[in-house]
């Protein structure tokens, strides 16, 4: 048992000092002694003087009693994580504090503070009178200060009421609170639930009316706003979730027809990370931008019905013959939505492998021969198998592991490549061994794989970091292209520049994998410039490298 303990230029308290005294000398005992000191520790005069100041304390009026300066300290941990983690390589110091940060005991203790110091306890409601008649119905009044937070009118479903929203009970036909919006004014007070009926508001007696009969009393009142309210039968739990995710698809609460207040959603981009804060509902989700400071959540559509709005859109396009059927375009097993994540932190000694992925033609195999070449010793790309006849210039084991098509089928029966596909009737594909065997040796991967093989390589076992090379305008790729007087890489047998044609596919190619495929990826470069898309590389090279980041919650450990 060891403790340490900091001085102060402040006079210690004659307990404290003794305490302190007796923690030091513990870090020369054994286990047996530690058990011994600490059972005489439990029973000293000093430990029973802090119960007694403890108990002191307590009895102080409970607007003096001392409050939690922070209720998010958990959060502050990870950015101070964040911040250390780019200098663990360079200060011995930076890497102890770091480890010693992630220490589960601590972590656990942080976690209890939030816990607690989250929790609002006060003011209490005054208490019930002993000769209350027990058949009268209780009821709570709670005043509000009204704010900027949305007021909205909508039929039959809900409007945001100062961080609350309220709907018609279908079977009493009374006024209820639906939803606590995380953060909102209602959720900080802690006083008003999800299930409490609304009698009156600002002393308007709200039985036979509509919501947007109150919503019009909200709007016309101005200061405070007192609600009476009958409480629930139970009091729901309204912690925050600890979830994040990453988003898959785009979302405007503006242009939703169905969501419940526009005012109260929240907008995102597809690869945005969502603090989801309550999953309470079963169509909308309470959530936050992750880094986000503003207080109150909002409405986002969960990850339920999400999936039915798109399975929806696809079989409309199946009724108009839009759909496309082959595997690239329409992959029938995949519904993106929300990916849960988590901070994905650097290994000593193991690197992510890196995943270059982007239509034939785009660049990636020459950026990827450019990493390689850059620092042999720690880029290395695994040498592919194929069954194509060896070219003029090739050497076997070089550019290619050459071996036959019999051969190269039954390996892939046995599970011996982790991609594998066909191009122009030959077969070419990665064993899984060779990219093993690289981030054995401490070296980082990098690979070129077609995209369809993200599907097998996006393993917690792996974990790669996968950058999309996308392809600029149909104008500035022919541009960039004839200026670098870049060969084509679709014609084997001629040396040529690439045509009109080839150019258009490429763009398509491209926008069909950001479509299928893009979510897959932590990356992504625009192939405009090639001197300039080698340094966001090289860049993104490091950054996987050295700094935490999102990745699925599968694969932290």
């Amino acid at each position: 048992m060891s403790v340490k303990v900091m001085a102060s230029d402040r006079k210690c308290d004659p307990v404290i000092s003794k305490l302190i005294t007796s923690l030091k000398e513990t870090e020369s005992l054994t286990d047996e002694q530690d058990l011994g000191f600490l059972q005489n520790l439990l029973q000293s005069k000093e430990l029973n003087a802090l119960v007694n100041v403890h108990s002191k304390v307590a009895k102080i009026n409970k607007d003096d009693r001392l409050a939690p300066l922070l209720s998010a300290s958990m959060q502050v941990l990870l950015e101070i994580l964040e911040l250390l983690a780019p200098r663990c390589h360079v200060s011995p110091l930076c890497k102890e504090i770091f480890h010693l940060l992630q220490t589960p005991h601590l972590q656990s203790l942080l976690f209890a503070h939030d816990s607690i110091a989250q929790k609002d306890f006060y003011p209490h409601l005054p208490d019930i009178p002993i000769e209350v008649d027990e058949d009268e119905e209780t009821i709570k009044i709670v005043q509000l200060v009204k704010s900027n937070e949305p007021l909205c009118a909508g039929a039959q479903s809900a409007e945001p009421i100062v961080g609350a929203t309220i709907k018609t009970d279908e079977d009493t036909g009374k006024i209820i609170i639906a939803r606590i919006m995380h953060g909102g004014a209602a959720d900080r007070s802690g006083l008003i639930h999800v299930g409490d009926e609304v009698i009156e508001v600002n002393n308007i007696n709200v039985e036979g009316k509509t919501p947007s009969d109150v919503l019009s009393i909200l709007q016309n009142s101005e200061g405070t706003i007192t609600f009476k309210l009958v409480p629930s039968d139970g009091k729901l739990d309204q912690r925050e979730s600890k979830v994040r995710v990453k988003a898959y698809f785009n979302y405007e609460p503006e242009n939703d027809p169905y969501i419940p207040c526009k005012e109260a959603g929240l907008g995102f981009q597809r690869g945005d990370i969502l603090h989801i804060v309550s999953q309470d509902d079963s169509y909308w989700w309470q959530a936050r931008k992750e880094g986000d400071k503003t207080t109150r959540a909002g409405l986002i559509p969960s990850r339920a019905l999400q999936e039915r709005r798109i399975l929806h859109e696809r079989s409309q396009k199946e009724s108009t013959g839009d759909a496309k059927t082959e595997n690239d375009d329409f992959d029938r097993e995949m519904i993106a939505t929300y990916e849960e994540v988590a901070k994905l932190y650097p290994r000593l000694g193991i690197f992510r492998p890196i995943v270059l992925i982007g239509a034939p033609g785009v660049g990636r195999n020459e950026l990827k021969r450019r990493l390689v070449a850059r620092d042999p010793e720690k880029y290395k790309s695994p040498v592919p198998y194929t069954t194509r006849p060896i070219r003029p210039g090739e050497v076997a084991g070089r550019e290619y592991l050459f071996v036959t098509r019999t051969k190269m089928e039954a390996d892939i029966a046995t599970g011996k490549f982790i991609e594998h596909g066909e191009y122009k009737g030959h077969l070419y594909g990665t064993a899984a061994e060779s990219v093993k065997s690289i981030i054995n040796a401490g070296c980082v991967c990098v690979i070129g794989p077609h995209y369809q093989a993200l599907k097998s390589l996006r393993t917690a076992q792996l974990k790669p970091y996968i950058i999309h090379i996308r392809t600029p305008t149909f104008d500035e790729l022919k541009q960039s292209r004839t200026k670098a007087r870049a060969r084509s890489t679709f014609d084997e047998t001629n040396s040529r520049g690439f045509t009109d044609e080839e150019f258009l596919e490429m763009v398509k190619s491209d926008e069909r994998i950001n479509l299928l495929y893009g979510h897959f990826c932590d990356d992504e470069i625009v192939n405009e410039d090639l001197t300039e898309a080698f340094e966001k590389l090289v860049s993104l090279a490091n950054k996987s490298e050295s700094e935490p980041l999102w990745a699925p919650a599968s694969w932290v450990q």
